[in-house]
């Protein structure tokens, strides 16, 4: 039996970023709202270059991939009556956090018929231990 672990094989931030975050990462599936943190990189007017975290809510419609390194998620939001989609890596350094704001009840894996629909979702109600 070999007594290495993971942690020793990867390197420390990249181990800690992997698998120790406390956000919603791992566990996205579609229909839940949720708010994705993104860094951005801008230069104001001296010319020094300052860094933003601009955060972008909608409705999850695909999580693709799974959790490799190249995994993907689309959400969805509707700013002004136009609909902005947009894709982000989930493991990029660029992507600071997700956040849960409640999950929606979904009738399909990757529901892209939201795109045009204009019926309310129904919430997941959160099932309740008996004790």
């Amino acid at each position: 039996m070999c007594s290495t672990t993971l942690a020793d094989v990867l390197p420390t931030s990249r181990f800690n970023y992997l698998y120790m975050s406390t956000d919603m990462r791992l566990t996205l599936e579609p229909g839940m709202i949720v708010k994705v943190h993104q860094k951005i990189k801008e230069l104001n007017t001296k010319g020094e270059e300052k860094e933003r975290i601009q955060i972008f809510e909608g409705i999850v419609l695909a999580v693709k991939h799974g959790n490799e390194a190249g995994a993907t998620v689309t959400v969805r939001k509707v700013s002004d009556g136009i609909g902005v989609e947009k894709i982000f890596p989930i493991h990029s350094p660029v992507v600071d956090k997700i956040e849960l704001v409640r999950a929606m009840h979904v009738r399909k894996s990757r529901p892209f018929y939201l795109r045009t629909s204009k019926k309310k979702l129904k919430e997941v109600k959160k099932k309740e231990e008996k004790t």
